[in-house]
């Protein structure tokens, strides 16, 4: 009974982003589980290419390739899988990232940083990341007797705003509110069944970040320093420290949680520093 209800077989997982570095590290885990895996993201070489390894571990899987800036990009790929797999039961948003442009720096003041470097920031985040996923693939899950679990991944910078990354740091918050604004409306509205969570994973090391984390030598900045020392666990996480948790959300084992925001970082959020 305790494995069953982890299980995902006779699941279909959509990742979005799936070829990225936590997002392929989400993929391989949802296919572990049982799940038949969606590999989609803005390259089809690589996700066609993760899709091929999962097959290899006799799990169906397949890559497509779809901008989650488009919604018409979102909604073709989004019709392509319910033909090839019949259903959508799962969804993990895991589109996003940072960029220097939008970030405090020794060569950029926050009185500089230019809006469209925030709005490229904020849209990826939010809107690619959360809304527009919701949106296209939330459609398939109404009609999917058995619901669906959304993911969306928050970060550290929405429950604690880090310095220097302040586009980050809104869109991230904005995802995090979001997340619950629409569990709330899917219950409302009728759909219990489809629930709507978060993960917020603390420092990974990512090519997105690893500017703000280690220098030109790959040793640690001041910044990555600081950032160990707060967290109680000593290390930076891996992308498989993110599987348990999307598991946890995916499966009928959390079948009355949605809403909630997860925190997957060593014990960062849990550290005042003293």
């Amino acid at each position: 009974m305790l494995n069953s209800v982890f299980s995902l077989h006779g699941k279909t997982a959509v990742v979005l982003g799936g070829a990225g570095v936590l997002g392929a590290s989400i993929s391989k885990g949802l296919a572990g589980a049982g799940a038949k895996t969606a590999v989609v993201d803005i390259s089809k070489d690589k996700a066609e290419n993760l899709a091929a390894k999962i097959q290899e571990t006799n799990i169906k899987a397949k890559g497509y390739q779809a901008d989650a800036m488009n919604k018409d990009s979102l909604t073709n790929v989004r019709d392509e899988i319910a033909r090839d797999f019949g259903k959508i039961d799962i969804l993990v948003s895991a589109v996003g990232g940072n960029m220097p442009e939008a970030t405090v720096s020794e060569q950029m003041d926050f009185f500089d940083i230019p809006t469209e470097s925030l709005e490229k920031v904020v849209g990826l985040n939010l809107f690619g990341g959360a809304v527009l996923p919701a949106q296209i693939f939330g459609k398939a899950m109404v009609e999917n007797q058995d619901g669906g679990s959304i993911i969306n991944i928050s970060s550290m910078t929405a429950i604690r705003p880090l310095t220097r990354v302040v586009g980050y740091s809104a869109a991230k918050a904005a995802v995090s509110n979001f997340t619950q604004w629409l569990a709330v409306h899917f219950a409302k509205q009728g759909f219990p069944k489809i629930r709507v969570n978060a993960i917020a994973p603390g420092f990974f090391l990512t090519e997105q970040n690893r500017y703000l984390l280690t220098n030109s030598e790959g040793a640690l900045t001041p910044r990555g320093e600081a950032i160990l020392q707060h967290t109680p666990m000593g290390r930076f996480g891996k992308p498989e420290d993110l599987i348990g948790a999307v598991l946890w959300l995916a499966s009928d084992a959390s079948e009355f949680v949605t809403g909630i925001v997860v925190p997957v970082d060593g014990g960062f959020s849990a550290f005042a520093g003293v």
